[in-house]
């Protein structure tokens, strides 16, 4: 190792010092990373006291992390990495339901539920229905199907955010599939929120002059024995932000119409005032190989 280091010659003796590690994917992911990094820094000539203003903003953002608030995954989410990751990785046969991000807030387990059950427990919001098939790409029903599903209430906010006021699992509910492949669950139409600004995250936000916001959205996971799981959401047609995501995660085959429903006999049904706001969509999941 030379002692007369250059902007070039650090960079390589970075790299060569890697060349002991034994997982050849560990050894390309940090080769990738430290020409990348140093590249950054010799483009933009960055300078000590900004490098140290980086180090303090991460962290900070790592002491705002706790068990019910990742910090880390808002960073990714709001630097559009988050989403870059899953497209990455998001390439999926036509017909199946397209993927998004985790978000920040699937922090804590989902509490098994019956069909039909009310995931809004505090109220505040217009209530609704959300339906549907877990099916596979051939369109054949996957009876048991699995689906993990969580939001925020009227207000905007998750029950982790608000533990004062909001039950734990209030918004989250773990639904199993019938033998058709059919789910249904009440719950409040979502509205738009910000994202937490009151850390790391939202300082970065306010520096560069964007908001905070976030469209209407309900999350899932699906899973089904021998198929491909897939992490979503679904968007509320019609709401503020689907042009601005703060998160970049908006697909347009993800939006869906939460309809106005008349229909006594539905409503009586779902156990719902008439009318009602009713989403009816399908989940289509890919087999594994």
């Amino acid at each position: 190792m030379t002692t007369d280091a250059t902007e070039t010659t650090v960079t390589d003796e970075a790299v060569q010092s890697l060349r002991g590690t034994a997982d050849p994917r560990v050894r390309e992911l940090l080769t990738g990373l430290i020409r990348h990094l140093h590249a950054f820094a010799r483009e933009t000539r960055l300078t000590q006291g900004e490098w140290e203003q980086a180090v303090a903003f991460l962290t900070e953002t790592g002491r705002t992390c706790t068990d019910t608030r990742q910090e880390f995954i808002l960073l990714s989410d709001v630097l559009g990495l988050s989403m870059l990751v899953e497209t990455v990785n998001g390439d999926r046969e036509a017909g199946a339901t397209e993927s998004t991000v985790l978000g920040p807030f699937h922090m804590t387990e989902s509490p098994a539920r019956a069909l039909g059950a009310n995931i809004d427990l505090v109220g505040g919001g217009e209530p609704c229905v959300v339906s549907g098939r877990v099916l596979s790409r051939d369109g054949s029903p996957l009876p048991g199907a699995v689906l993990d599903v969580w939001q925020a209430d009227g207000n905007g906010f998750y029950d982790v955010q608000r533990p004062d006021t909001q039950p734990p699992g209030n918004g989250r509910g773990l639904f199993t599939a019938d033998s058709e492949g059919r789910f249904r669950f009440r719950t409040c139409v979502p509205s738009p929120y910000p994202i937490p600004t009151d850390g790391p995250v939202g300082a970065l936000l306010r520096a560069t002059g964007r908001h905070p916001y976030r469209p209407a959205h309900i999350h899932f996971i699906a899973d089904a024995a021998g198929h491909t799981p897939v992490t979503t959401h679904i968007f509320v047609a019609g709401s503020d932000y689907l042009d601005s995501d703060a998160v970049f995660a908006v697909k347009q085959n993800l939006v869906q119409n939460f309809t106005e429903t008349d229909d006594p006999a539905l409503a009586r049904e779902f156990g719902v005032p008439n009318p009602f706001r009713h989403a009816r969509f399908d989940l289509v999941l890919e087999r594994t190989a």
